[in-house]
């Protein structure tokens, strides 16, 4: 599958991402190669193969849960930038439409 550089302008656009001609150039093929991959690998029969999210069959890897005492609230909001009350004052993200 081709990638046209609209596509990748349009990809772009919707992740607000500022990108070169240059870069456009570069997505475009990389993008490509990496769909031109995909399709050659749903060329494999894989009827009968269990989907699996761990080839290697791992386990519970987890540590266990232990309780223990946390940092203090002043020590953890001594070099924030900004602080509102007991918890560090982040600026808004969310835009209007």
């Amino acid at each position: 599958m081709k990638i046209t550089l609209e596509d990748v302008e349009k990809v772009a656009k919707l992740a607000r991402l500022e990108v070169s001609p240059a870069e456009k150039e570069a997505f475009a093929k990389q993008l490509s190669q990496i769909l031109t991959h995909v399709e050659k690998l749903r060329e494999y029969d894989t009827k009968g193969i269990a989907p699996t999210a761990a080839v290697l069959g791992a386990v519970n890897v987890f540590r266990e849960d232990i309780v223990r005492p946390s940092l203090a609230v002043d020590k953890a909001l001594t070099n924030a930038p900004e602080r509102e009350g007991d918890a560090f004052a982040v600026p808004k993200i969310i835009e209007d439409r």
